[in-house]
């Protein structure tokens, strides 16, 4: 497909890779001259220094030829321009996606998106304060994805000594639940694994399993992982990510306390979050954090604007409390010093964003057929989690699973079919109607059928 990004940060560089190893056509608009030459020339996409909402830069962009235009500037405003224009400049053929963060917009999305033909809008701070949110509800999980609108979860947890599973193969550790788990994938030290039954578990693996919601708080239960939510949060950091997150969480019921640098940013958390304590104050300072109780806290979640800050904030409290921690990281690349670090669960704004647009345009690949519901990248991106729904008769429908000849390292997690939850065997099939999950370090499925071999 021929896609224009218009904005070159870090989501729209992101973006630009991903789609581009699909072998769509990119193009790539940015008003600042510094930004596209700093695009590394690797990246297979053409480069246009303009205003995105110009019809001259559009049609420069051959919008008159685009299947899709994401506009993904640092203006929110200026997105829904880019959409607007593109939908009448492109003779309506275009579909379009912006990127809005702006609080102010967030109770207006529906009505902004259907009055001006937008075909989606993400705001990238809701998404990822959902997905902490989640995270403290079932703290023991490092991650938690969701799919079949939340019937089935995507849990990432490390084994410890005290949950006795070292030198255990697979099958035997699906068993402790009844089989209604199943573990989907395995991170040891840098390797990634889609495992069979006969893998050997080994403590300090972390472990990815797929299971309702239900079944993976009884598995974690049996082990002795804790399952509850926490009673209260200390969150560092009032932004828009700050803002929503502390909006989640006291709906849930959970105590929150912000600490805010900026006070006139202060002044506007209590209005908005009455019901939350606002901290003016560094949140860098030890003696502030130990004084708000980041000693008794059951979660602290470090939000700034800083990623390095952030990390040594998550490595203090590991040090002086034994709070569930989430540190954000907007654009550190060193994802593998990350993961020797003991900073929690690790929050990545732009790679949520990139997947919820990654999965729209997987399933604009493919309208017949089947659909990508959901998309997740997983395992720091090296692998996929995908959700299909299946809409018609295929080699892959009403045959028994042990039959389907598989590609290597993939693996389908979970049938859900008309809310109900199946862990699937060997025997089971798929029909037309359900969704199928997928796990697989095989990227770029668009369809149920590219799970096959050819």
């Amino acid at each position: 497909m021929n896609i224009i990004i218009i904005g070159c940060g870090k989501v729209g560089r992101t973006l630009a890779e991903l789609l581009a190893a699909e072998n769509h056509n990119i193009t790539l608009v940015d008003e600042s001259p510094a930004r596209i030459q700093a695009i590394p020339e690797s990246l297979d996409a053409l480069r246009i220094v303009g205003n995105g909402a110009s019809l001259k830069t559009l049609r420069e962009a051959l919008v008159e030829e685009a299947d899709i235009l994401i506009a993904v500037t640092g203006q929110d405003e200026l997105n829904l321009l880019c959409c607007l224009i593109a939908k009448k400049a492109g003779n309506g053929n275009c579909h379009t996606i912006a990127r809005v963060r702006n609080p102010i917009y967030n109770r207006e999305l529906d009505f902004i998106k259907e009055q001006m033909g937008i075909s989606m809008i993400i705001n990238p701070e809701l998404t990822a304060a959902r997905e902490i949110s989640r995270l403290l509800r079932f703290p023991s999980a490092i991650k938690i994805d969701t799919f079949a609108k939340g019937r089935v979860e995507l849990l990432k947890f490390r084994v410890r000594p005290e949950f006795k599973l070292s030198d255990q193969p697979i099958f035997q550790i699906s068993s402790i639940n009844n089989n209604n788990i199943l573990v989907c994938a395995v991170e040891r030290g840098n390797a990634v694994s889609i495992p069979s039954g006969n893998f050997i578990l080994r403590d300090n693996d972390v472990l990815s399993i797929v299971a309702s919601p239900q079944n993976a708080a009884s598995f974690f239960s049996t082990i002795g992982l804790k399952t509850n939510q926490v009673r209260n949060a200390l969150i560092v950091g009032g932004g828009k990510i700050g803002y929503y997150t502390a909006s989640f969480l006291l709906e849930m019921k959970i105590d929150v306390r912000i600490v805010e640098i900026d006070r006139e940013n202060c002044e506007k958390l209590s209005d908005l979050l009455p019901k939350a304590t606002i901290v003016h104050g560094d949140g860098t300072d030890r003696q502030l954090l130990m004084e708000e109780g980041l000693a008794e806290t059951e979660a602290f979640v470090a939000l700034t604007n800083l990623d390095e800050e952030n990390v040594l904030l998550s490595l203090f409290a590991q040090a002086h409390s034994n709070a569930k921690l989430v540190t954000k990281v907007n654009k550190i690349s060193f994802t593998d010093i990350l993961n020797n670090l003991d900073i929690g669960s690790v929050i990545y704004p732009k790679y949520i964003t990139a997947d919820y647009i990654l999965q729209y345009v997987r399933a604009m690949s493919n309208t017949i057929g089947s659909n990508v519901e959901t998309l997740y990248q997983i395992l720091d991106n090296r692998a996929e989690a995908l959700e299909f729904a299946i809409r018609e008769k295929s080699a892959v429908t009403d045959i028994p699973l042990a039959q389907l000849k598989l590609k290597k390292d993939l693996l389908i997690g979970c049938i859900n079919r008309n809310g109900r939850v199946i862990i699937p065997r060997g025997q089971d099939s798929i029909h037309v109607g359900d969704t199928v999950i997928i796990v697989t370090t095989q990227k770029g499925l668009g369809d149920i059928q590219d799970i096959l071999r050819r």
